[in-house]
């Protein structure tokens, strides 16, 4: 398990349990059950404690959990014949983007999202869940077939951002990402998007100008992430917390807002703690969101998700 700084005390208790444990392994006549056990209670509590209610700012750490479920968890977890299509055909495959053709129970679809990587050689492969250019053409053109052959789009979104390197902008990263949100409000299909860990700035925006948007419960959601926002505006990124507050990036706020439809609830801990049960989680909530989708004709998805977007920011920020 890894414990994040707000966990320290967490991890002091739970580690001394298993030690517990790991001693009367060792030894078949020490009995510590009834030890372990209440420092299992006192553990449980402590955790309830910490997660009953969390400031924007660890809702950040906890979005950026490595352990939490990935696009490619939820890929294997939730769709059937899975048949992943690579390259913009005219570039390269972006890693940092996974797509393709899928079966959610009986419904095809196209399912696109970010992938972080699992770990080290993972997330260099992936570079971390930041797409360049390609990565957003190879979206476009997904959706693009999506529409034509009449398949809803369901986009797992978790990013800190779109890769901001000189070859990306030398290759239009700023067009490829305004291009893929046209894209998602021109097609006639239902388009549904998850944020299941960080949706950050337009890069997230390009896959989730959706019909329906779902955030997980400690998701994030926001325009610029906490350290960039208060190296802008404080010239000083260790602002991250005050700026975490500023932003409303909480699905608990979003929600609020109307930025978002659904908050899909995580277990106690977060979704890193109980993986299973987060994905199917997902899973239930995506298939409710298609079913109210499902009966729409094309221009009816397209209209409602225009105005959707026109509407946002009517509901004013609570003081």
């Amino acid at each position: 398990m890894n414990y994040l700084e707000f966990e320290k005390p967490l991890a002091e208790i739970e580690g001394k349990a298993e030690e517990l444990r790991a001693m009367a392994r060792a030894n078949k006549e020490m009995d510590v059950e009834k030890e372990a056990a209440a420092l299992d209670r006192k553990a449980e509590a402590m955790l309830k404690d910490l997660y009953r209610d969390l400031t924007p700012w660890r809702k950040c750490q906890v979005a950026r959990h490595p352990d939490r479920p990935h696009c490619k968890d939820y890929i294997e977890a939730l769709f059937t014949e899975y048949t992943p299509l690579a390259g913009d055909r005219n570039f390269a495959d972006d890693h940092a983007v996974m797509g393709g053709l899928a079966r959610f129970g009986d419904q095809p679809v196209m399912v696109i999202g970010h992938e972080k990587g699992h770990d080290t050689k993972t997330r260099i492969e992936r570079n971390f869940g930041m797409a360049r250019p390609e990565g957003y053409r190879k979206a476009i053109r997904l959706m693009d077939m999506a529409h034509r052959f009449r398949l809803p789009v369901i986009t797992l979104v978790d990013t800190p951002g779109a890769y901001p390197g000189k070859g990306a902008e030398e290759r239009g990263q700023s067009e490829a990402i305004a291009r893929s949100t046209q894209k998602c409000l021109e097609i006639g299909v239902p388009l549904i998007s998850v944020i299941i860990g960080e949706g950050g700035s337009g890069g997230a925006v390009a896959f989730a100008t959706a019909n329906r948007i779902a955030m997980l419960e400690h998701s994030v959601y926001s325009v610029i992430s906490p350290e960039g926002c208060a190296s802008i505006l404080w010239k000083d990124a260790e602002k991250m917390r005050e700026a975490a507050e500023a932003l409303r990036l909480t699905a608990q706020d979003l929600h609020k807002l109307g930025v978002i439809d659904r908050i899909i609830k995580e277990p106690l801990g977060g979704a890193h703690r109980a993986r299973n049960e987060t994905i199917a989680s997902v899973g239930r909530a995506v298939e409710v969101m298609l079913k109210e989708l499902s009966a729409k004709k094309p221009d009816a998805l397209i209209r409602d998700r225009r105005q959707k977007y026109l509407d946002m920011g009517t509901k004013g920020l609570a003081a």
